[in-house]
């Protein structure tokens, strides 16, 4: 992190009275962004801490600087990090990235067999979370508790997410996958062992064709995620999605719905 003087770490009890500072953030940014978040009270996230379920970010002396939590839907199969927030004064300095890798962290040692998700407008959220492992996916993929889905009430697009009968929204849904991650090593690390075999029998000049060997003999996979690579192509088709979803409310369920979709799926085919 640039500032030295912050310091991230799990939120405990003594920390409670930052509640009404953190939820008062929560709003005040919902509204200056235009979006919305599920709305949390002061004693909800006063909860998160005493059960070591959130992240809190402080300076030195005191002063709060950021937080984030953790909930837990559909008997634990899915969990997610919910209502990161970072003090105006203190944006900028590496604070939300250092936030959610922490959370991150604390979500697979308490949960290791859980999926892990989250809705975000945030394009440098959306980053943080791809660095992470997340992917794009489609809100079919996401936990069907309606617990969490009440959430969203709160935000000022729900009208938009009711119309599109909880398929789609402003917010882009990722997800972290821990089996598909453990496959995904399991299977970079038999391609490395092939490549090697390969390079050391000399059988072949080339690599095996699923791996490429750069300059430093470092092992590279062709099948790189394409969510990084076509980030501003993602930032174009998120501005695009917006205007038809937004035109689609204002016109009504049937109205605009069908290119909302169809575009959607052309969407997760690129990535």
């Amino acid at each position: 992190m640039e500032n030295p003087n912050i310091i991230v770490r799990v939120a405990t009890a003594d920390d409670k009275h930052y509640g009404k500072t953190i939820t008062d953030e929560m709003e005040a940014s919902a509204k200056a962004r235009g979006t919305g978040i599920a709305k949390r009270s002061p004693e909800y996230v006063q909860l998160k801490m005493e059960e070591g379920k959130a992240v809190i970010a402080l300076t030195d002396k005191g002063e709060w600087v950021g937080f984030c939590y953790i909930e837990a839907w559909g008997h634990e199969k899915f969990v997610a990090n919910s209502g990161l927030i970072v003090n105006p004064a203190f944006r900028g300095h590496g604070v939300a990235k250092a936030i959610k890798h922490r959370v991150f962290e604390l979500s697979r040692q308490k949960y290791p067999d859980a999926k892990i998700f989250g809705l975000t407008t945030g394009l440098a959220v959306m980053k943080i979370n791809s660095e992470l492992g997340y992917e794009p996916v489609t809100y079919s993929e996401l936990t069907d508790d309606e617990e969490f889905w009440k959430g969203c009430r709160s935000c000022v697009n729900f009208d938009v997410l009711t119309s599109k009968n909880r398929k789609n929204c402003l917010c882009t849904a990722m997800l972290y996958d821990p089996v598909e991650k453990a496959k995904e090593e399991a299977e970079k690390k038999e391609e490395m062992k092939k490549a090697i075999l390969s390079i050391r029998t000399e059988t072949d000049a080339q690599p095996h064709p699923q791996v490429l060997v750069a300059a430093n003999g470092e092992m590279k996979h062709k099948k790189a995620r394409k969510f990084k690579e076509n980030f501003k192509l993602f930032e174009r088709w998120l501005r695009f999605k917006r205007h038809v979803l937004l035109k689609g409310g204002k016109e009504g369920v049937s109205g605009g719905s069908a290119p909302a979709n169809k575009k959607r799926f052309f969407l997760f085919n690129l990535f």
